[in-house]
């Protein structure tokens, strides 16, 4: 059975920057940590939180201090001043796009007009956003509510961030015949109407539809309405453990869309349960060879391969011997350290990607066996070129492994927050990039009578800068997993948008060293053509920034794709 997951699926910008917040303060352990009032309409979430000390407190005289986060519906200008002036220290997490409606029910209630809200009375937004009208808001939830509103008034109209955009349309146009006079603004966020939007398209292209998100959650249940008013057969299921085979067993094609504070990894786990019920064809080729695909992607194939690429393009690159076991000493190593280190740091992954999480669990025998005679392999291979080279590889083999291993014992306090190389701040993107540079670049030169260094050292930078980007790219896709169990990688430690601005630069800076060492012969011309390469990261890189793609299958095929193209290059190039 084909799945298709809107793109819009997940956690809004407010909702998962007020996680990101909660669980940045929450790894800091600097004392008592609550939200005042759920964090967010989710119950999971709510559940994690709270095993990681975060408590919901509904009245600060429930305690007597400590850090406070305001959610992302924002609260009353009261209750913050309330709040203020205890002994709690004010964390706000109240999404911008809140913050703008409050300020202007702020500024035309001084002026002497009536605010009036379209959106649910007793939601948390809403409450907040009466705050701001001195008491002297209206409250409206259907355009048939606006018959109840005062004639002479003169009146500001504003909507829930999450409401209904057609709803609101149909409101404001009622609002428009009675009080033509009124002020009217479109305060409903871009977000949810792009969520809205596309759950009616899809809808109307797939024969059932899966919404996914907590059952009090109300941009969630508007969801789920939008879609069964299509007439398509509609579910809302807050896990995976709701769905039943029989809602899919005349299903060819199922869309899957989830809630503004649905989480990631519970819209992952609906999808690998989804992709094993119903009308599925498992014995067409299409479907064999989806299954194939996701088996290799789940067991690093495509990384090792990536890795096996990229050490023949550097090669090629600074003129060295092409000999096919360096390539191939690259694919063993990253594929053992890639999967060893999986099962030294599955914490993360349980959040990631619950489907390789739940592989790994499943199929641990097979997969540390095979590892383990990876590097038997690498190691044998190694040592029939040298003694020097076998010391190389068992000295990365060791440092690879020690990566997510205690060094440090946790009783030397602050120092014990850092007993691992990969709990340092940023360290796994940079540790992934030297070890593939080391082993693609620096390894092969050991064999070489005169090595040029020059040529070897932009070598070693192609291949850890076009590592780096990868790795970066998909830490900052990893961000919601790696919070979770406090991993400190390179989004987290700098942030989502200047760290996409660091793999930029790296990626330009890469691009034009690499020019300059083909343009002055320091390597060979396939530099000119290794620039397409860089010029296919910069534009993924800049397509996720500006918000085109999103986190998926598509993106890390791109990814992967690119190093696999690499590789490519310098095959023709040679054969050429």
């Amino acid at each position: 059975m084909k799945v298709r997951l809107a793109k819009t699926a997940g956690f809004c910008m407010g909702v998962r920057r007020a996680m990101e917040i909660t669980l940045s303060e929450a790894n800091k352990g600097d004392g008592e940590l609550f939200t005042y009032g759920p964090l967010i309409h989710n119950q999971q979430v709510l559940d994690l939180l709270r095993a990681k000390g975060v408590d919901i407190l509904e009245d600060i005289e429930e305690c007597d201090g400590g850090r406070i986060i305001i959610r992302a519906h924002g609260i009353t200008p009261a209750e913050r001043e309330r709040i203020r002036n205890s002994n709690f220290k004010i964390i706000d997490a109240t999404c911008p796009r809140v913050g703008k409606v409050q300020a202007i029910i702020k500024k035309y209630h001084n002026k002497g007009y009536t605010p009036v809200i379209f959106g649910d009375a007793v939601h948390p937004e809403v409450v907040g956003l009466m705050g701001y009208s001195g008491g002297h808001g209206i409250v409206i939830g259907s355009p048939g509510d606006v018959e109840r509103l005062p004639e002479s008034e003169p009146m500001v109209v504003v909507s829930q961030t999450t409401q209904d955009v057609d709803a609101y349309r149909a409101a404001v146009n009622a609002i428009k015949q009675r009080h033509p006079e009124a002020i009217i603004f479109d305060t409903i966020c871009n977000e949810t109407y792009k969520r809205q939007r596309e759950v009616r398209v899809l809808a109307s292209e797939v024969d059932s539809m899966v919404v996914v998100g907590g059952g009090n959650s109300g941009n969630t249940r508007r969801l789920y309405e939008i879609s069964k008013s299509t007439g398509i057969p509609t579910f809302h299921v807050e896990t995976e453990k709701e769905l039943e085979s029989s809602w899919f067993s005349a299903a060819e094609t199922v869309g899957v869309t989830a809630g503004a504070s649905t989480p990631n990894w519970m819209i992952k786990k609906v999808l690998e349960r989804v992709h094993t019920m119903g009308k599925n064809g498992r014995y067409s080729f299409g479907n064999f060879m989806g299954r194939a695909l996701r088996f290799l992607t789940t067991i690093t194939i495509p990384e090792s391969i990536g890795a096996f690429s990229l050490t023949y393009a550097g090669l090629v690159l600074s003129r060295g011997k092409a000999q096919i076991v360096y390539p191939l000493l690259a694919l063993l190593y990253v594929y053992s350290m890639h999967v060893l280190n999986r099962f030294l740091d599955k914490e993360a992954g349980k959040y990631n990607d619950p489907g390789i999480a739940l592989f790994y669990t499943k199929h641990k025998t097979l997969l540390v066996t095979t590892s383990l005679v990876t590097i038997g392999t690498g190691l044998f291979l190694s040592l029939s070129l040298g003694i020097v080279q076998f010391v190389l590889f068992l000295a990365l083999t060791m440092l690879g492994l020690a990566y997510s291993m205690p060094i440090i014992p946790l009783r030397f306090g602050y120092l014990g927050r850092y007993a691992k190389i990969k709990d340092l701040p940023g360290s796994k993107t940079l540790a992934e990039a030297l070890a593939w540079g080391t082993i693609s670049s620096l390894l092969p030169l050991v064999g070489w009578s005169r090595p040029f260094w020059p040529g070897i050292l932009i070598s070693f930078l192609f291949v850890s800068s076009m590592c780096y980007v990868r790795a970066g790219l998909f830490d900052i896709l990893n961000m919601q997993g790696d919070l979770i169990v406090g991993k400190e990688t390179l989004p987290i430690a700098l942030g989502e948008r200047r760290a996409l601005r660091l793999l930029l630069l790296i990626n330009a800076f890469a691009a034009g060293l690499l020019l300059i060492g083909a343009s002055i012969g320091i390597v060979s011309p396939l530099g000119y053509l290794l620039i397409i390469c860089f010029l296919i990261a910069m534009a993924y890189l800049t397509a996720y920034q500006k918000g085109w793609v999103k986190d998926g299958a598509s993106l890390q095929a791109i990814v992967e794709g690119n190093l696999l193209f690499a590789g490519a290059l310098a095959l023709v190039w040679k054969l050429l």
